[in-house]
């Protein structure tokens, strides 16, 4: 299984958010797609305040949606939403 864990530094609008969501989210083939507000950590604050993950079932999958138009797509818009955030790429095993 591979999954894209998307980690935002602060909460993004949820008006704006949803539209992502409606408009780039939902266009990127996956087998699953969750997303959510952090709300603590073991520690102290959480390291982000929001959390977003596309889940493909092996890494072909994966390879053929990233070079996919619609995922570079749903990227680039989030970025325009103007909340930092982080992607990283695991190999669940």
């Amino acid at each position: 299984m591979v999954r894209a864990m998307i980690q935002y530094g602060s909460e993004p609008d949820p008006e704006r958010y949803a539209r992502h969501l409606t408009e780039y989210a939902t266009a990127v083939e996956c087998d699953a797609f969750r997303h959510g507000k952090a709300f603590g950590s073991p520690f102290d604050a959480p390291a982000f305040a929001y959390y977003a993950e596309f889940e493909w079932a092996d890494m072909d999958a994966f390879k053929r949606v990233a070079r996919s138009e619609a995922f570079a797509a749903s990227g680039k818009d989030a970025a325009e939403m103007g909340v930092p955030f982080t992607v990283t790429f695991v190999e669940v095993e």
